[in-house]
């Protein structure tokens, strides 16, 4: 009978280590929305100088790190060189999460619209459309439950159709964004 006992004791203490149960987490991240504006700097490649415009923007994370952006640049407000330029792009995303540090990289795809303003002379603007891609990235801060802050959007735009070696330009983007 000690004999049993002894054998029972040995197998139910050596047990626990041999099952590897874990507690389901309290809460599970699920997809999550976060749409958001800011003001857009760009440095067209066309002429020196920086134009001026808005952002519009959104996110959709399915996962805790991908997750796909749409982003319009209207770089029309302020142009001091009588040229405008406008993205209109979607594409994949990856985002970090370090506390309230959101870092993250993106490729986007889409059209560039590229605006020769009026001049006195010539009171008629000219626009083209152009095939593009973005290379980018940048760090949200949330700030609270549901506001994040775009601290840094940072976007190496390419328009390879654009004249003979194409347009460069670099798109950068602050503003904030309401998370659903």
């Amino acid at each position: 009978m000690l004999r049993k006992l002894l054998a029972l004791f040995l197998f139910a203490s050596s047990a626990d280590c041999l099952l590897h149960a874990q507690a389901k987490p309290a809460a599970e991240r699920s997809a999550q929305v976060q749409l958001g504006a800011g003001v857009s700097f760009v440095l067209p490649d066309y002429n020196p100088g920086t134009i001026e415009g808005y952002s519009v923007y959104g996110n959709y994370d399915f996962t805790a790190h991908f997750g796909i952006e749409g982003a319009i640049h209207g770089a029309t407000l302020i142009t001091p060189t009588d040229i405008a330029e406008s993205s209109y792009l979607l594409g994949p995303r990856y985002v970090f999460h370090r506390k309230r540090l959101h870092p993250y990289g993106k490729v986007l795809f889409g059209l560039g619209v590229f605006t020769f303003e009026p001049v006195p002379g010539n009171p008629t603007a000219r626009t083209s459309t152009h095939r593009m891609y973005a290379l980018g990235g940048g760090l949200d801060f949330t700030y609270k439950r549901h506001v994040n802050i775009r601290v840094i959007d940072l976007e190496y735009q390419r328009w390879p159709g654009f004249g003979a070696g194409g347009l460069t330009p670099i798109a950068i983007t602050v503003g904030a964004a309401y998370s659903f």
